[in-house]
């Protein structure tokens, strides 16, 4: 009776196992994809002031120092435009010094 019963027993489980393994594919979920595999190369940002070997940044240097802000007189950040933390730092001051000195307006205003 022992036999019996593990024999009727197996095929329930093997239903189960199925009907589990079918439910991911059924929710959508995506496969895993390969390790070691990437489709986009991420490269990292150079300031390009460290590339330049720019030591400090000029205030009076105006036309560059205003390259780093957008029409509307807002500074860029650093992920827009590329720059280290040492050198947005001065750039940000360099801007805020023009502005200050009425060299770069605080806003420009909406048409």
């Amino acid at each position: 009776m022992a036999e019996e019963i593990k024999e009727t027993q197996a095929p329930a489980a093997a239903e189960n196992n199925t009907a589990a393994a079918a439910a991911p594919a059924a929710r959508g979920e995506r496969p895993a994809r390969p390790f070691g595999k990437r489709r986009f190369e991420s490269r990292r940002k150079v300031c390009k002031l460290c590339a330049e070997k720019m030591d400090s940044i000029d205030y009076k240097n105006f036309q560059f120092v205003k390259s780093f802000t957008m029409e509307s007189g807002k500074i860029l950040s650093r992920r827009i435009t590329g720059t280290c933390a040492k050198h947005q730092r001065q750039i940000t001051k360099a801007i805020k010094r023009d502005r200050n000195l009425a060299i770069l307006p605080y806003s420009l205003p909406k048409k």
